[in-house]
């Protein structure tokens, strides 16, 4: 990821905002997995920042996969830029949120020797879920059905 990609991103999302006469500046920070570009919401009602979140992250959702699906077009694995779309915290607080989800599912695959379905997450989602019980030499995740019903499954290895 080079500065070149960040300013691109930061620009398009900038444009993306001007269009839908949304006054607002957007700023990058570079994290070890993603460029992070946060929308400032000092100059936007309550109202807007529920419309560009919308429910549940679903409208901050797409504008990240748009963003995401136009600058990695035709681009190789490694020279993919993964961009973060952040508002007023919504993605930290999701994350917290999810990270919780994953304990407890944990917990309980650990406590009943079950297994735990866990509904309503995005593909996103399902996949940090995946990437924070990964490590666990105890339990195993995977994801079945189908979209829109697809659920994240957590139980114990072997």
């Amino acid at each position: 990821m080079n500065n070149s990609d960040i300013q691109q991103g930061q620009k398009w999302l900038e444009k993306l905002l001007k269009l839908g006469a949304v006054p607002s500046t957007v700023k990058s920070s570079l994290e070890p997995d993603s460029c992070w570009l946060t929308i400032d919401e000092v100059n936007l009602t309550p109202e807007q920042v529920a419309i560009l979140v919308g429910q549940d992250g679903e409208v901050l959702d797409a504008i990240q996969y748009l963003l995401n699906a136009i600058h990695n077009l035709g681009k190789d694995d490694e020279e993919r830029t993964s961009y973060t779309v952040e508002l007023n915290g919504y993605r930290i607080r999701r994350h917290l949120e999810l990270r919780a989800l994953a304990d407890h599912a944990a917990n309980r695959v650990r406590q009943t020797g079950g297994e735990v379905e866990i509904k309503s997450l995005s593909s996103g989602e399902r996949r940090l879920i995946h990437y924070f019980l990964q490590e666990s030499d105890d339990l195993e995740t995977y994801s079945r059905g189908q979209e829109p019903d697809r659920r994240l499954v957590v139980k114990m290895k072997g």
